[in-house]
């Protein structure tokens, strides 16, 4: 029944002459999942406990800003911006350093805070559980054990690839379960999977390993108490799996969503090219899911910064003009779900980094990685609050774009209409969305009350700077009144003592004009100049243009706030409620800050918390009754406009960047030497034997015994390899796969032999190294190979070894010699996870991370005082280790970052740890990331800090790293970066002295 509903719907839109249909011509079916109807849907929207919502969410990963104080700082700028909702992918590899365990309790790996948070703040959450999410993260999420393929190909439904997930699933199932709508949570959506491919075989037929393993996730759900909808994301327009709406069957999810990154999920822009993609989603979504609200699952946010990227990423390529052209074209679309990938990005810190991108996973997010707003996050918050605002947007016919809309060729519009209320919305922009040119034009529309107009009427044609895009509303309801038409884009409007507030924004020294029903005998211009009224056919017009200050109108039973971009920029409107669905007297507007989090009323006084980073006056249309105003907890004072508004004035930060900077030091560096597994009298004893003559890895190695690190329980980081053999061997042939960056250096007898650097794109080295110049025994040698992986490919290459995948001695004689015995080390304690709060993922094999030198509480006293920038000699490695102590005063927040660079031509690998984590690898001959940010709970804000620096020269001209503190950002604020973090910190263990 539904699939002839949505063929009839399909059948009505090609033939009518405008591309909508009434209520009254069709009813779309309300879907829910069978389990509740707190949750339903139907072809316009998500319906939540009975009201339809634009859902505006952004993605957040908690593990890869592993410290819950920090999430509620991320949050809350989340909130602001006028989101409704996030999206939070799970890390099985998180969880499950062993098919043992599965730890949602350890440190940050409770992500219960996360949900609280959101909750009391007023976000929806979806859940994305996995157990793959690819995300650009080591093996895509898989538990790292899973990748020696003794659980079969993964993603399917392999018998033993579903008792691994089990265990991780069902404890995903049970959190979503509690957290849920219909259990007062804040969950609404739980995601099946990720990005999979395909429902079906070429031939039509349904794909029965992998639509089976759909079929047992949702399974898992549903017997773990999970009642909302289950979704599936489509990676591209192509696969058209697992909708119930188009060839439905096993497997199908109650909800299909699409992802796209139409300007490269990367930036390098040779892997997808600069240019715009399909981004015609409409057709795409009518064919395949056309009784679901069309949602995108993953929209881009930004771009990952990949090995051999441009330093800083790629944000021009996707900045705020971006943001002005694709997330108003996603509404055009007729889009009312969205997330963006990513809000906030963070950093791939340890072992988390995949070999496609390097530490930072900044993703030129609105949020960058430093925590810190932009332009990007402001743009992205005046499409957010107008979503928000917009009530009839969440239920609209499309007709699609069409240059006739405008009076200029190369400009057209996309036209929404709600079938009941008849307002409309037209979507503009230039018919080559890449164009930089400047065009002026006006748009023809189509009112309700006054007919079809071509406006604007009486002020300057509407303009678009190059790429841009611009929303004209029309029969607009805010209140008790109705915009006819505007051509300035509405940003938001609120109730206060039961009289409306529009406001509306344009660029700076452009025209806007507006018709509202009806007339008005107040017609003040309260503040600012400039504009003009025009009465027509008993409505009531203003035409103006805007210029750097803001404008407010008096009228009958309405204020209009008119305001520049960059007004509109730092303009807020806080909730006086946690419910993510907010009617307008719940939202109180605040103009003037860096940032506003929260605003409360309490009796005649207004208490409003966030941060400033410069002195700014603050604005507050808050009720009559409220005559005072509170800061962040002090009273500041305030006078009231002419117009009803509250204004204080908020004095410049008594602490700046460089205030902080000239606090912070890196003296007193201590070194030690930290490849002693070099040596052929190193004692390995305590190391694993390599002795496995068979492995359940598809790829069966060139030689035996099989020196897969994963294979022995080492899976992230460095691995180190020790070859021993007798006899009169010239030379070994190497072949080691560690992936894109990866590099490796070998010794024999302590001699330095040669090694492969790495490269942007190799992903394996295969050598013949001569020991020429190396002093051989005639009894026992050791080959010591030092590994540094960059992490698991994705998807099905997660099989791919990590480790040597052949070593062969060569001798002149042709008598063979062979190896008599091979020992490797990873990361201490393997997958036993020995430190659980940092987890497997915080470290690999190194002699220093082994031992424990990165962790406080570690006693250096006896080392020798020596700085990076001393460097070492040859080709080894070194250890370099100080404290720095750092004191952020109290009632500020500020963005610190260190900063490495070395001499050209450098051939080194230098890893960067801060109590404990490493958050950052610097490869200066293969990546251009040379800034690395450390948030609060890592980096201790009010107090000392032991600060790790591994150097590994691949050259024997040595190499040495100059090593720095920078400021990026210092702000007053509400929020605390100052708090106590020692349990996130563990300290040196005596237990680490056994992993020598």
């Amino acid at each position: 029944m539904l699939l002839t509903l949505s063929l009839l719907a399909l059948s009505l839109l090609a033939t009518l002459s405008k591309a909508y249909i009434n209520s009254t011509e069709t009813e779309w079916p309300i879907h829910d999942s069978g389990f509740t109807q707190a949750v339903q849907w139907d072809h316009y929207s998500l319906i939540v406990e009975g009201r339809r919502t634009f859902m505006w969410s952004g993605e957040l990963h908690y593990w890869r800003i592993p410290v819950p104080e920090v999430w509620k700082d991320l949050l809350e700028k989340i909130k602001a911006a006028g989101f409704n909702s996030i999206s939070v992918y799970s890390h099985w590899g998180f969880h499950a350093p062993n098919n043992q365990t599965v730890d949602f309790e350890s440190g940050a790996r409770d992500i219960e805070p996360l949900l609280q948070y959101a909750k009391e703040l007023g976000l929806f959450i979806t859940m994305r559980g996995g157990p793959y999410v690819n995300a650009e993260t080591t093996a895509g999420g898989f538990a790292l054990w899973t990748t020696t393929g003794a659980y079969g190909a993964l993603r399917n439904n392999d018998p033993r690839y579903t008792e691994a997930w089990t265990p991780f699933i069902d404890r995903v199932n049970q959190i979503i379960a509690k957290h849920q709508i219909t259990n007062g949570g804040a969950v609404i959506l739980s995601q099946i999977e990720n990005e999979i491919c395909c429902q079906r075989n070429s031939d039509g037929t349904i794909n029965v390993p992998i639509a089976e393993y759909m079929a047992l996730l949702e399974q898992n759900a549903r017997d773990n108490g999970v009642l909302i909808p289950l979704l599936t994301n489509a990676p591209n327009m192509d696969s058209k799996s697992w909708s119930k709406d188009y060839k439905p069957g096993l497997g199908s999810q109650d909800v299909y969503a699409l992802d796209s990154y139409p300007k490269c999920w990367t930036c390098d822009l040779s892997v997808c090219g600069s240019g715009s993609s399909n981004v015609d989603f409409a057709d795409h979504f009518n064919e395949v899911s056309p009784t679901q609200p069309s949602f995108m699952a993953e929209f881009q946010g930004g771009s990952y910064l990949s090995w051999g990227g441009p330093e800083g990423g790629c944000p021009d390529n996707i900045g705020w003009n971006f943001v002005s052209m694709f997330y108003r074209h996603l509404m055009a679309e007729r889009i009312t779900m969205v997330n963006l990938y990513m809000l906030f990005g963070g950093t791939n810190w340890g072992g988390l980094a995949t070999n496609v991108v390097a530490t930072s996973y900044d993703y030129s997010a609105p949020i960058q990685e430093t925590r810190q707003l932009g332009d990007k996050y402001y743009e992205t918050k005046l499409i957010g609050l107008f979503f928000r605002t917009a009530e009839d947007l969440v239920m609209t016919d499309r007709t699609p774009f069409s240059t006739s809309y405008t009076t200029v060729a190369n400009v057209g519009a996309t036209e929404l209409r709600n079938p009941e209320t008849q307002a409309g919305f037209y979507v503009t922009r230039q018919s080559d969305m890449d164009s930089k040119t400047t065009v002026n034009f006006r748009v023809k529309v189509s009112t309700k009350s006054a007919g079809n107009l071509t406006v604007p009427v009486f002020s300057d044609p509407i303009q678009l700077a190059g790429i841009q895009s611009k929303i004209v509303v029309t029969d607009f309801r805010f209140g008790d009144n109705v915009l006819a038409y505007s051509t300035a884009e509405v940003l938001s409007h609120s109730v206060v003592d039961g009289r409306s507030i529009l406001v509306l924004w344009v660029p700076d020294n452009e025209s806007g004009e507006f018709r509202i029903q009806g007339s008005s005998t107040k017609r003040e211009v309260s503040s600012g100049t400039g504009g003009q009224f025009h009465e027509v056919d008993g409505d009531l017009v203003f035409s103006y243009n805007q210029g750097e200050s803001q404008i407010v109108l008096e009228l009958d039973n309405f204020r209009a706030v008119l305001l520049p971009r960059q007004i509109a920029y730092h303009f807020w409107a806080p909730t006086l409620t946690n419910d993510p669905i907010v009617s307008p007297d719940q939202i109180v507007f605040v103009v003037g800050p860096y940032l506003v989090r929260s605003l409360q009323i309490d009796g005649g006084q207004a208490s409003i918390t966030g941060d400033i980073d410069e002195e700014t006056a603050l604005e507050v249309f808050a009720p009559e009754a409220v005559h005072s105003i509170q800061w962040n907890g002090k009273p500041i004072e305030a006078e009231r406009t002419s117009y009803g508004s509250l204004k204080a004035f908020l004095t410049k930060p008594g602490v700046d960047a460089q205030t902080i900077l000239q606090s912070l030091n890196l003296d007193g560096w201590r070194f030690s030497p930290a490849l002693p597994e070099a040596d052929s009298e190193y004692d390995d004893s305590q190391w694993v034997v390599a002795d496995h003559t068979s492995t359940p890895n598809p790829t069966k190695p060139a030689t035996l015994p099989v020196l897969y690190a994963d294979d022995y329980g080492f899976h992230t980081g460095v691995q180190i390899f020790r070859g021993k053999f007798s006899g009169n061997a010239t030379g070994v042939n190497l072949q080691v796969q560690g992936g894109t960056a990866f590099g490796w250096s070998a010794w024999l007898n302590s001699n330095f032999i040669g090694g492969f650097p790495g490269t942007v794109d190799a992903t394996t080295g295969n050598l013949t190294l001569s020991f020429a110049n190396a002093t051989l025994s005639s009894t026992d040698n050791v080959l010591t190979v030092v590994m540094d992986h960059s992490g698991h490919d994705q998807r099905a290459d997660a099989l791919l070894a990590r480790g040597i995948l052949g070593a062969t001695l060569q001798s002149v004689s042709g008598e063979p010699v062979i190896f008599s015995g091979w020992t490797i080390a990873g990361n201490a304690g393997g997958e036993s996870n020995i430190d659980p709060v940092r987890g497997t993922i915080a470290e690999g094999g190194l002699h220093a991370e082994r031992l424990g030198w990165h962790l406080p509480g570690f006693d250096d006293s006896a080392w020798a005082e020596r700085a990076p920038s001393d460097g070492v000699e040859g080709a080894t490695i070194g250890f370099f280790r100080t404290s720095s102590e750092v004191n952020v005063p109290e009632g500020y927040d500020a963005s610190l970052e260190f900063v490495l660079t070395a001499p050209e031509g450098s051939v080194l690998r230098a890893q960067l740890y801060v109590n404990g984590y490493q958050f950052g690898k610097f490869v200066p001959h293969i990546g251009n990331q040379i800034k690395f940010p450390v948030p609060p709970g890592i980096l201790n804000y009010r107090g000392s800090n032991v600060i790790g620096l591994n150097l590994w020269s691949q050259t024997s001209g040595g190499a040495s790293v100059d090593m720095a503190w920078n400021v990026t950002g210092v702000y007053e604020s509400s929020w605390d970066p100052g708090f106590d973090a020692q349990n996130l910190q563990p300290e040196w263990d005596p237990v680490r002295l056994g992993f020598a």
